[in-house]
């Protein structure tokens, strides 16, 4: 089943074709969208929190546009409520302080356009005898470096491939040694690069050739999955119920994937968790240091927009069983209404054992199944593909899980042991990188107002009261301002960070809770000093907590695209707020390091990253005590 939003019933229902329509008839009417005009984001400006939970919802749908014209310099960042058909504010952006608007796909093939005309590009390509027609050239966003005559520019990179037939996968063939600097509004080449012909790798990536791939197994058996009296959970509009579980999907073209107010069902209150729940920004930083990629970092987020390049998800190939798709509206380039076919893919999975004991004194053996609603979308920026996966529990835990598949970003390999890259087939490298996230958590535990605790495991030396030296505790620390609450997670004393109402006492007297459980895993690896370090300051340290402000959605800024750095959460934090019972943000940057592999050619397996939100003293007790015993083999009950 597929839903496409053509109705709004909420303040937080999903765009619909007509409101996209609406803006750009506004904007237009208003002289500030002409024909030349490009429409590089709309997207739904949500009322503020506070008024989201009283009795009276706010009837206005205002909607935040980024207007570019090619032809010229400046940017447009504007909002309109399509409700009262105005203008409610507009700014021209001042490129070199505010950073550009994202990147156009019209930009992807104006690059390549633009240097197949450039002398110092086709004599680059005549050095190693290669034909201009066969050469693919990736557009790749530019960051802010010390190359002189930039400042203001609208700026992409290139580096190219070889291409020896319209079928064939480029990234086997890259061309080394090369790159081209362009500005995109004046159709400039600012500057080519040119280190000298290196030796392209020749074996093929086209990884469903029979040739690479041998012969197909034939091994598998089906696997099948049925729900014969459909999914347990229901839709209305956007908003989904499922067990006790309550909550609004949400898409936007720049985060994709947004869930709204998640609410758990407790004795027949629905007690909040999250306002909002969404990956912010990413970014992807390569560690090689050569003057020909030593630039590459990519905010696919803040730079790309991720939600524009959903996959249409397919029933048996990226979802599998009794699926429900919601298809999500967008604005194309030029502002008309597009709609993701099968953006969204909700459905629920089997995980397996929720909870088991058998009782030699009381003589019973109980066992429950726990199971998990899936609410996921895939997109493919370039070279790489992301499946982003939120994961609902029968016993209120929330998971958040990135799958990273694709194409490695190649090389040439220099040999001798390159200390910044793999060798993955002959002469094929890939550079080492890290795809580093930020999840933007506005927290709601059982009301408004939370606090943050920092929990550690603590190892108590032998001696008086530990005579035999066994014991060890935990010790438990409130981060009381966003200065303090910039903290890194530590694997080796378990840190953990819980999320509490003070305000909110379980029956044991203590405060209700929930806790974030990161994977820990490495942070930004680029020096402090560097350009990347600046304007990706959030994936610096794993937790960042603010109090809350509506306009405060993207860990790294609003402009991402060419913005010097310091913007996003350091801006944020700059007045060191109070985060002690107030209404706060959790910022938790996460994320993979890659050493590529031979196995990770010629596409890669999928990789995983994510953490876990779980219930810590939230509830009086399991709150999965009434799940019913689901039917055993045979005759026979998982119970007696």
């Amino acid at each position: 089943m597929a839903i496409t939003p053509d109705t709004v019933d909420h303040p937080l229902s999903l765009p619909i074709a007509s409101e996209i329509d609406d803006a750009r008839a506004i904007l237009t009417e208003a002289g500030l969208a002409t024909d030349t005009s490009r429409f590089v984001y709309v997207g739904l400006v949500e009322p503020e929190k506070s008024v989201l939970y009283g009795t009276d919802l706010p009837s206005d749908r205002r909607f935040r546009v980024m207007l570019l014209d090619p032809t010229k310099p400046e940017s447009i960042d504007a909002v309109v409520s399509v409700t009262d058909r105005k203008v409610v504010s507009h700014r021209v952006l001042d490129t070199a302080v505010d950073g550009q608007v994202p990147v156009l796909d019209e930009e992807f093939g104006l690059v390549e356009e633009v240097l197949a005309k450039d002398e110092r590009w086709l004599a680059a390509l005549a050095a190693r005898d290669l034909d201009v027609a066969k050469v693919r050239v990736a557009p790749l966003s530019a960051g802010v470096f010390d190359y002189p005559g930039e400042e203001g520019r609208r700026i992409l990179r290139g580096l190219a491939f070889l291409q020896p037939e319209p079928t064939d996968h480029p990234w086997a063939h890259p061309i080394d040694g090369l790159v081209a600097f362009v500005d995109v509004t004046a159709r400039e080449v600012l500057q080519v690069l040119d280190l000298g012909p290196v030796p392209i790798p020749q074996e093929s990536g086209n990884f469903t050739d029979p040739e690479i791939a041998g012969p197909t197994r034939t091994t598998q058996k089906p696997i099948e999955i049925t729900q014969p009296e459909g999914p347990s959970f229901t839709v209305t509009g956007n908003l989904v119920e499922w067990e006790k579980w309550s909550l609004r999907v949400g898409f936007d073209a720049r985060e994709g994937l947004v869930l709204h107010q998640l609410g758990f069902d407790d004795g027949g209150r629905t007690r909040p968790v999250i306002h909002r729940a969404s990956i912010a920004e990413m970014v992807v930083p390569y560690g090689d240091p050569s003057p020909v990629r030593s630039w590459q970092n990519y905010f696919d987020t803040g730079e790309y927009l991720v939600g524009r390049y959903a996959n249409a998800l397919e029933l048996g190939c990226d979802c599998v069983g009794d699926i429900t798709y919601f298809d999500a509206v967008v604005a194309d380039e030029h502002g008309a209404p597009h709609t993701l076919r099968n953006a969204i893919c909700m459905h629920e999975e089997d995980f397996g054992i929720l909870w088991k004991h058998t009782d030699l004194w009381a003589g019973s053996h109980e066992t429950r199944r726990q199971r998990r609603l899936v609410i996921s979308f895939f997109t493919t920026i370039g070279n790489y593909d992301y499946g982003f996966f939120w994961y609902l529990y029968l016993d209120g835990t929330i998971e958040f899980e990135v799958k990273a598949t694709g194409i490695v970003f190649t090389s040439a390999y220099p040999g001798n042991d390159y200390a910044y890259a793999s060798e993955i087939a002959p002469g094929l490298g890939a550079p080492y990188h890290q795809h580093l996230f930020s999840a933007r958590l506005d927290m709601m535990i059982d009301g408004a107002r939370n606090s943050i605790e920092e929990i550690d495991s603590v190892r108590v030396p032998m001696g008086e009261g530990n005579p035999h030296g066994n014991a060890f505790t935990l010790s438990k620390t409130v981060l009381r301002t966003e200065s303090e609450a910039q903290r890194d997670a530590d694997n080796a004393v378990g840190r953990v960070w819980h999320i509490t109402n003070p305000n909110v006492t379980n029956r044991l007297g203590h405060p209700v809770a929930y806790g974030l459980f990161p994977e820990g895993k490495q942070t930004l690896l680029a020096d402090p000093q560097s350009s990347v370090a600046k304007r990706a300051a959030f994936a610096t340290k794993h937790l960042w907590v603010t109090q809350h402000a509506d306009d405060e959605l993207y860990a790294a800024g609003d402009f991402v695209n060419q913005h010097p750095g310091d913007s996003g959460l350091p801006a944020y934090v700059a007045n060191n707020r109070s985060v002690d019972n107030e209404d706060i943000v959790v910022w938790h940057t996460f994320g993979l390091t890659h050493y590529p592999r031979p196995e990770d050619w010629p596409i890669m397996p999928v990789d995983y990253t994510g953490f876990t939100l779980k219930p810590v003293g939230f509830f009086d007790r399991n709150p999965t005590l009434d799940v019913p015993a689901s039917a055993g083999s045979g005759e026979s009950a998982c119970h007696c």
